[in-house]
């Protein structure tokens, strides 16, 4: 397969200004580079300084404009004050992607259906099935997947509102969807950011806010690569069955979100279009696998 071809540049977002948080993260970092690439101004917004200014150091030296901010996006405080320094340096907001979340491996089972082995007083150490799984590990999954849409959400939405234009996007997945083995806190608030991004739309609708998601298939980072594939780059039986289910039978490329993504913040291709979660997933959803 040929790489994915960038898409050409729109006028739309020339001078506008985008907040990215998880921008240090593979997908996020893609796509700020592609809104700097077009003309908007990027806050890259994240827990950790260092990758954001990695980043920031790509759109720069490209000749675009960012503007590396540290906060957790479930930290309302911080995110206020990144909020006051972006809107002094960039100016008022007109995006907000919400891009930040993930899993931990405390709310990770190892295994894929129930064994007495899990009951057991004997249970290896390595074994961790539902009833082993660390309730702190998993309301702090569904904590970060959920608030840290929900909050950065009311933070920066509030001068979207203020203007009566604009745009967020949430970050759903593949497990939204379907209860994907192995990840039930994941999968429990990836399902709630579906119903919260249809619920927002409804809600600012009237403050002239459109709200719309991207559910991303199987894309290969240097979390899931872990996963999906073995040391030496061959696939792992979790990535064999990931593909035995997604009709396309690869894993997806960063640069492939970027047309749902360009299209869903474009007033003037999608005005039309609020409350919807648009799956990049090389055909997952549709294919049953047998």
């Amino acid at each position: 397969m040929s790489s994915p071809s960038t898409p050409a540049p729109q006028p739309f977002f020339a001078g506008k200004v985008a907040v990215i948080t998880g921008a240090g993260g593979l997908l996020c970092s893609v796509i700020a580079k592609d809104l700097a690439r077009q003309g908007a101004k990027v806050a890259l917004l994240g827990r950790t300084l260092a990758s954001l200014e990695a980043v920031a150091h790509e759109i720069t030296r490209a000749g675009g404009s960012a503007l590396p901010l540290a906060a957790d996006a479930t930290d309302a405080a911080a995110l206020e004050k990144a909020r006051a320094t972006l809107n002094a340096e960039l100016g008022a907001p007109w995006f907000l992607i919400n891009g930040a979340g993930g899993n931990q491996a405390p709310a990770i089972t190892t295994l894929t259906e129930f064994d007495p082995i899990e009951l057991s007083t004997e249970k290896p150490a390595e074994v961790r099935g539902f009833f082993n799984l660390d309730p702190a590990a998993y309301q702090d999954v569904i904590r970060v997947n959920t608030l840290g849409t929900v909050i950065p959400s009311q933070v920066f939405g509030r001068d979207l509102a203020r203007a009566g234009r604009g745009s967020i996007l949430t970050f759903s997945s593949m497990t939204g969807y379907r209860p994907i083995s192995r990840v039930p806190a994941y999968s429990t608030a990836k399902a709630g950011i579906i119903r919260f991004t249809e619920w927002l739309a409804t809600y600012l609708a009237p403050a002239g806010i459109r709200v719309n998601g991207i559910a991303p298939g199987f894309f290969v980072n240097e979390r899931s690569r872990k996963i999906l594939m073995n040391p030496d780059g061959s696939l792992s039986k979790r990535g064999e069955n990931v593909l035995a289910h997604t009709a396309q039978k690869r894993f997806g490329e960063a640069p492939e979100l970027l047309g749902a993504v360009n299209w869903l913040l474009n007033d003037e291709q999608a005005g039309f279009v609020t409350g919807q979660m648009i799956a990049v997933d090389g055909g997952f959803l549709a294919d049953p696998g047998v």
